[in-house]
């Protein structure tokens, strides 16, 4: 996982142009206060470049930043200083970038919530280890903190991208991305990109990523081993109700234990 997205993070913002991230941040947003977090602490694992993170804390959220790749948060710590020049805004939040594994990751204290963003719990491909990257959410989130993650389904693999070669060219950059699935649902992602630069020739890098696709139902089911609860399944960012027919699925669940136990501990 750790070893994903090293030469790739020089291009990733480019290619990634079209994902709707402002649509996706909406949507969290309205999640987050209607379980009445309007403000505070909100931790995104597996953050990339940065770009949900950021415009969280544009609105008005302290934000921590978690991925394992340093070069893409070398990428968003770059980007941010960028940001932060061209708007010459003193009462912008810091953002607090850290280099962690989301299967261990280790925070200070507590948070109110929880983000989870671009598929990044696919890349977690033992189910033990998903489970403890929620008994680790669940013991970092405040009393009655939301979980708000998204993932790919196996069928999302299995019948949009498996056997399938997909190109994309542009002016300065090419990327072949071709796919595969072995028997035991892991699917694999051979990547070949193309930069130009500036002396014209180009450039060329290889990356390999594998993911696994999961279904509502295991990630239910170790998430309550974890200790959340309330959870929830919805069709991508869309809002409406997770279907068979859902290539991204987006899941909510609440922090469970804490007030519970702060209340024994005051009975006693």
């Amino acid at each position: 996982m750790d070893e994903a997205y090293g030469s790739f993070a020089e291009v990733y913002e480019e290619l990634m142009d079209n994902v709707p991230y402002d649509a996706w941040c909406e949507r969290i947003l309205e999640l987050l206060r209607e379980a009445g977090i309007h403000g505070g602490l909100i931790a995104e694992l597996g953050c990339g470049t940065g770009s949900i993170t950021r415009r969280l804390a544009a609105r008005g959220y302290d934000m921590i930043g978690i991925d394992a790749s340093p070069d893409m948060l070398d990428i968003a710590r770059e980007r941010e200083m960028e940001i932060r020049a061209e708007m010459q805004d003193p009462e912008r939040k810091d953002i607090l970038y850290l280099l962690q594994d989301m299967r261990s990751f280790e925070l200070y204290g507590t948070v109110r919530g929880v983000v989870c963003c671009c598929d990044s719990i696919n890349y977690i491909l033992e189910p033990a280890e998903v489970q403890e990257v929620f008994r680790l959410v669940n013991n970092y989130l405040d009393p009655d903190g939301l979980l708000v993650m998204d993932f790919h389904p196996p069928g999302y693999y299995s019948h949009m991208l498996n056997d399938r070669t997909i190109a994309e060219v542009r002016e300065d950059v090419a990327m072949f991305w071709e796919n595969e699935e072995d028997e035991n649902d892991i699917h694999r992602f051979y990547l070949t990109i193309f930069r130009e630069g500036e002396d014209g020739r180009y450039d060329r890098f290889d990356e390999e990523h594998v993911q696994r696709g999961y279904t509502p139902e295991a990630l239910k089911e170790s998430a309550e081993a974890a200790g959340l609860t309330d959870i929830c399944f919805y069709d991508g960012y869309t809002g409406q109700p997770a279907s068979a027919d859902s290539e991204r699925i987006l899941m909510t669940a609440r922090e469970c234990g804490k007030r519970n136990t702060k209340k024994e501990m005051t009975d006693e």
